[in-house]
């Protein structure tokens, strides 16, 4: 009389014959080595002085930043609506870097966070980034989103000397000019936008 096999025995035989596969698989494959890290130019170097980007002091700011956003403890300062509106985006996408982005590197001494992510207009994903700063230290006040903008190369980190031209708003107004197409005086041709241009 043939045997009566159950289902879940199959399944467990099939389980440990796949696990002995891929354990004799593993000890046949040569084991990778870690590639050299390559070393910062000395430019770079001072650039990042002042700038801390080990694993553990980022994870740690930004179980820190999603706390306090989730509590409500934030303010978005001034700067950043500016450049939110020049740039075309707005609050909630701050809001949602601040909650989904990676904190990438803790500027120690103005004790400021550059917060990377990304938001979505028109069904393009661009990147934004996001300076966040604790107003007084490491203090229970709160967290202040002094500026956010697109960046140009959005996976590097910038230096504090291009921080703090960012940071630099001397003009609370935003310039705006607004060019229309037609003839004016002093322009050559008809006033028409050229194709080529």
């Amino acid at each position: 009389m043939r045997e009566h096999t159950d289902l879940l025995t199959l399944r467990s035989q099939l389980a440990r014959a796949e696990k002995q596969a891929r354990k004799a698989a593993a000890e046949r494959a040569p084991i990778p080595r870690p590639q050299p890290i390559r070393p910062l130019k000395p430019q770079r170097e001072q650039d990042l002085e002042g700038v801390s980007t080990d694993d553990f002091s980022l994870s740690r700011a930004h179980a820190k930043l999603r706390d306090l956003v989730y509590d409500g403890q934030y303010h978005v300062c001034p700067h950043a609506v500016g450049h939110a509106r020049a740039e075309g985006f707005l609050e909630p996408d701050i809001v949602n870097v601040l909650l989904t982005g990676r904190v990438r590197a803790i500027y120690t001494q103005e004790q400021r966070w550059l917060v990377c992510g990304y938001f979505e207009s028109g069904g393009i994903r661009l990147p934004l980034h996001v300076v966040a700063q604790m107003p007084n230290g490491q203090g229970g006040g709160g967290l202040d989103v002094v500026t956010a903008f697109i960046p140009k190369h959005p996976h590097h980190i910038i230096s504090r000397a291009r921080l703090a031209l960012l940071l630099r708003w001397d003009d609370e107004k935003l310039r705006l000019h607004t060019s229309t197409p037609g003839s004016r005086a002093g322009a050559r041709g008809r006033g028409r936008w050229k194709k080529g241009a």
